[in-house]
């Protein structure tokens, strides 16, 4: 049966995911910057309470893959925190300014989470040649890549994510971006063998007041008053599809 990785921003996240089947946890935070490295509270929160394996993202900012000395420092720190709380892997990943992988930077980051089970996210999808990449994370000993076939989703990616797979003994090609019940079927009939959703919903604050007249963030189109939860039902429907295509 293909496994089910459970992208979460929050403890309370996670944990609705392992109880709803989830196989694996991808855990970030801000979902508006397509996950940053969690906080050091969540990560201890997580690790306390649950038991499936949860794979942190290491990811010091939002925007490209490309880092400053500084930024490289801090994901070096954050990766030797996860590793000391007992994590048994990372997502993470480095380009250079050409759309390479940062090979040098990377065996660093291999060493470092030497161990751990080291996934490279969706940085993949911004390479400049994905076979050459997918070899070069070989020669690294990348457990899997996170991948949508670099295009907007994984099902529009799925052509290219069958090709990564037919050309990978290792690394695991997982499909990530727009993975859900409705189009499981195309990833299970071209073989994928890791799906990563966020099975995600919006929920309401419980906030009663609210003042229209300020807001936190630089969108002015931003909702404050509603976050991202992962929505167990669908985590488990998931799970049961999985279940009966195998």
């Amino acid at each position: 049966m293909a496994l089910l990785e459970i992208c979460c921003y929050s403890q309370t996240c996670a944990v609705t995911a392992e109880a709803a089947g989830a196989d694996r946890i991808e855990l970030c935070s801000a979902p508006a910057e397509g996950g940053l490295t969690p906080s050091a509270g969540l990560l201890k929160g997580v690790r306390a309470e649950v038991a499936i394996p949860v794979h942190p993202i290491i990811r010091p900012r939002g925007g490209d893959f490309c880092y400053d000395a500084r930024e490289f420092s801090i994901m070096l720190d954050d990766i030797a925190l996860i590793r000391d709380l007992g994590y048994p892997g990372l997502v993470t990943g480095i380009l250079t300014e050409d759309g390479d992988v940062d090979m040098s930077r990377m065996k660093k980051i291999m060493a470092a989470a030497t161990g751990m089970a080291v996934t490279f996210h969706r940085a993949f999808d911004m390479c400049a040649n994905p076979f050459i990449t997918l070899d070069k994370l070989t020669q690294l000993g990348v457990a899997r890549v996170l991948t949508s076939g670099q295009q907007s989703s994984a099902e529009k990616g799925i052509s290219k994510i069958a090709e990564l797979i037919a050309h990978s003994g290792a690394p695991i090609i997982m499909a990530g971006a727009g993975v859900r019940l409705s189009n499981l079927d195309t990833f299970i009939a071209h073989g994928v063998k890791e799906l990563h959703s966020s099975a995600g919903m919006k929920v309401p604050s419980a906030m009663r007041y609210r003042n229209p007249g300020v807001s936190m963030s630089a969108d002015a189109d931003a909702d404050e008053y509603s976050r991202y939860c992962v929505d167990g039902n669908a985590v488990a429907a998931m799970k049961a599809a999985l279940a009966a295509a195998s």
